[in-house]
């Protein structure tokens, strides 16, 4: 077995791992990070680059170079209700330099961050290369041992961070365990093509939802379902899967049979849930590793980047010396775990109100404009259209954003 020595080992190329693995290196701290595929080429992850990871990129100085990158922009949004839109989150007036929504794919997102990274001499990243096996001293994470291309291979380091996703292995083999919640709904991801004429709302809702992405020549989109249901849609069959997505968006009618088996169907079964405790000795969990999100309001990037960005403030120096203690990692999951309580609570509330799943519904809200009650925080959006600008700064800041400490910014 080959053996490897670093500072920090990350377990876990995405937003999170990523972005602590490149802020610890401009700090000057030896970092490995794993990420068990070859490339970052998959479809339908995170692709919302909310205000507050677009600011990261100004704060870094990287931000026109980071909007080059192909992507769309969202500066509200809405919701249709039976045909009546209502704004719910307004970004435009936030106190950013980029006041919207990105929607990048995640592969340019972390390749951007990757070439960054490899600037750096004391930065590492490992493709193909999965952590597999805590090593252990006593009580004390060491290490992990990982399986990569060419063969097996043991890394000692100071700190060993996981954000390998709601799946860690790694946490479970530490006994982290998971305060799970139960999620409001699960969801289908799609893809149709585009065309300019298209007229189709980011939300539409009316007894079932969809959540429609422009991405240029296509729309990415994700179909609601009950919680668990996935196997009666699949029994149902693609016909009515497209009977219900052309009842919400019209103008693809000519165009859902590009949905041409289940193999072009991607069911993300959803999970909310948060450790309570995210480190032990020698061990940290970030991300969705230490807090899996709803996808509503496509928060969980950027609260993962928010984690990872803390954690370099916090940890970076104690790793530069040598001399990571357990406090630092407390000090960690105390200044993110307030706002994960509050985003995940948030999150609850707000799905529990519009989401009640029976039978074919998913949505508490009418199939069709029968007269059926929309749920009351709805309305009020209706009635006091500036709660937009709260939900906004909520969206797209969140509760408690993280910054790069200037002194620690090196361009």
């Amino acid at each position: 077995m080959r053996e490897l020595s670093t500072r920090c080992c990350v377990v876990g190329g995405g937003p999170a791992g990523m972005t602590l693995g490149l802020l610890l290196a401009r700090q000057g701290v030896d970092v490995t990070v794993l990420e068990k595929h070859a490339d970052f080429l998959r479809d339908f992850r995170g692709d919302t680059i909310h205000p507050s990871t677009q600011e990261l990129m100004y704060q870094l100085g990287w931000d026109e170079e980071f909007h080059r990158l192909p992507h769309a922009r969202l500066d509200r949004i809405s919701i249709d209700l039976q045909g009546r839109p209502v704004t719910f989150a307004d970004f435009r007036r936030l106190p950013v330099h980029h006041p919207y929504v990105a929607f990048m794919p995640q592969w340019d997102f972390l390749d951007f961050l990757a070439e960054k990274g490899r600037r750096f001499p004391s930065f590492r990243l490992l493709m193909s290369t999965s952590g597999t096996e805590l090593v252990m001293s006593e009580d004390r994470v060491t290490g992990v041992r990982a399986s990569g291309e060419d063969g097996e291979l043991e890394i000692s380091a100071d700190l060993v961070v996981t954000a390998d996703g709601r799946h860690s292995a790694l946490r479970e083999q530490a006994g982290l365990a998971p305060v799970t919640y139960a999620p409001p709904m699960d969801v289908l991801w799609l893809r149709v093509s585009r065309r300019p004429t298209d007229s189709i709302p980011f939300f539409t809702a009316s007894g079932r939802g969809l959540v429609s992405i422009d991405r240029g020549d296509y729309w990415q989109l994700a179909y609601l379902i009950r919680p668990g249901g996935f196997a009666d849609v699949r029994r149902e069959g693609l016909t009515a899967l497209w009977e219900g997505i052309t009842e919400l968006a019209p103008d693809l009618a000519d165009r859902v049979e590009e949905i041409a088996s289940w193999d072009d169907v991607h069911h993300l079964a959803v999970r909310v849930d948060r450790l309570r405790r995210w480190y032990r000795p020698g061990l940290l969990c970030i991300g969705d590793s230490a807090h899996a999100m709803s996808p509503a309001g496509g928060v969980g990037v950027n609260l993962a980047v928010q984690d990872a960005v803390a954690t370099a403030n916090i940890v970076g120096p104690r790793l530069a010396e040598g001399t990571v203690e357990e406090g630092d990692l407390a000090r960690v999951q105390a200044r993110r775990m307030w706002p994960t309580r509050i985003t995940q609570a948030l999150q609850i509330v707000i799905g529990r109100r519009l989401f009640r799943p029976d039978g074919h519904r998913v949505l508490n809200v009418p199939l069709g404009n029968d007269g059926a009650r929309v749920p009351a925080f709805v309305r009020l959006f209706r009635w006091f259209p500036a709660l937009s600008r709260v939900t906004g700064r909520l969206v797209g800041i969140g509760v408690r954003p993280e910054r790069v400490e200037p002194e620690r910014v090196r361009v």
